[in-house]
């Protein structure tokens, strides 16, 4: 149960002393360290546990117990994402497990609140002050995510049925949001926007000739296939789905269940159905399984009657891969989740694969029509 980005440290395995003493008069304030290290070790938590393992994201610390996975919000603030209250991570968490009953029933299942009595002692539903929010989440072994099977050659086309069938079941139920043909597409060219303006900052040091050839291929596109696009919208295909269907957030479990949905943003949910499984097809193309792709828009065909155009799939795909590299650089800024040159490469890989997907023309049945593909840029 932990994303790209992050980092494990050692188990603990004796209980926690006190949290450091006050530094200052007035209320009692823990620090993150603070809650990290109580959270580390096994006697802080009320179920049995032989050990504590503790994996640092971007975003947040998950604690994994023998049973259970807890995930304590860091105080972020970026874009978005606004975690930097008490008030705010604790809405958040709410949201988190409300939203992912949806395809992960049975396995959020609560927020429990972390707190800190009169003499700085930290609890888990104890007595004091509540100084923060936690999710528990029932834990899924790793070895039955799509990224394990596909890590170690066991994904197959049944697989990425299951798959689908169970993710379309949430397109299928969910709401149309009233967003118009013209709202989508400047909701694709601000992330693309944002995309570029991150990707070239000069500390990041990144080509600044791939950033700008795949911006200028993404919007050709823009561009050039207004109707193409317009039509998922007019067509009512927007609906509030995941927003972050990757191989390791899919669990092979009875029943299947995708974790880790964005939560913080509506306007990140609400997507293209298409748009959802060209992102995974992406992930599982980096894990070299690039079949992945045209089996999950075969069943997705099937069960929607929908046959979309392979021109907007390479389009949605570039564009991942766009916001992907953007995701990966930000990373060099929280030095704790990996080392620089991990995430340089990353990213670089991305931006060529979204190249890639712009630049080179799809034969076959479904092909989009010359004038629909993006010019190239010398």
């Amino acid at each position: 149960m932990h994303s790209n980005g992050s980092r494990r440290v050692q188990s603990g395995h004796h209980r926690a002393g006190l949290p450091a003493a006050a530094r200052h008069t007035g209320m009692f304030v823990p620090s993150l360290a603070e809650k990290v290290e109580f959270l580390q070790h096994p006697g802080s938590y009320a179920e049995p546990t032989r050990e504590v393992t503790a994996i640092e994201t971007h975003m947040s610390w998950v604690f994994l117990t023998d049973h259970y996975a807890y995930k304590l919000k860091k105080p972020y603030s970026r874009d978005l994402i606004d975690y930097s209250t008490v008030h705010a991570r604790k809405l958040s968490s709410q949201r988190e497990v409300r939203l992912n009953q949806r395809l992960a029933e049975g396995v959020y299942l609560d927020v429990v609140a972390l707190k800190c009595d009169r003499e700085h002692r930290l609890s888990l539903g104890g007595r004091g002050r509540i100084v923060d929010w936690l999710v528990r989440m029932r834990r899924l072994p790793l070895a039955q995510t799509l990224e394990y099977r596909l890590r170690v050659g066991r994904a197959t086309r049944q697989d990425a049925c299951q798959l689908v069938e169970r993710w379309w079941s949430l397109y299928a139920d969910a709401a149309h949001p009233h967003i118009s043909a013209v709202e989508w597409r400047r909701r694709l060219l601000d992330d693309i926007t944002l995309s570029e303006h991150e990707l070239l900052r000069p500390e990041f040091a990144l080509p600044e000739h791939e950033v700008r050839r795949l911006v200028s291929a993404l919007c050709d596109f823009l561009a050039q296939s207004g109707p193409l696009l317009d039509s998922r919208a007019d067509s009512h295909h927007l609906a509030e789905g995941h927003g972050d269907l990757r191989p390791e957030h899919v669990y092979f479990t009875q029943p299947l269940a995708i974790i880790d949905c964005i939560e913080f943003d509506l306007r990140l949910r609400q997507r293209d159905p298409v748009d959802e499984l060209a992102f995974l097809a992406l992930e599982c193309e980096r894990l070299e399984h690039p079949e992945w792709r045209e089996w999950l828009l075969e069943h997705y065909r099937r069960l929607s009657g929908d046959r979309p155009d392979v021109a907007l799939v390479a389009f949605y795909q570039a564009l991942h891969a766009l916001r992907r590299a953007r995701l990966a650089i930000l990373h060099i800024e929280d030095p704790e989740t990996g080392a620089a040159w991990h995430w340089a490469d990353s990213a670089r890989d991305y931006l060529r694969r979204g190249w890639e997907h712009m630049a080179v023309g799809d034969d076959g049945e479904g092909a989009a029509p010359a004038q629909l593909m993006p010019r190239r840029r010398r």
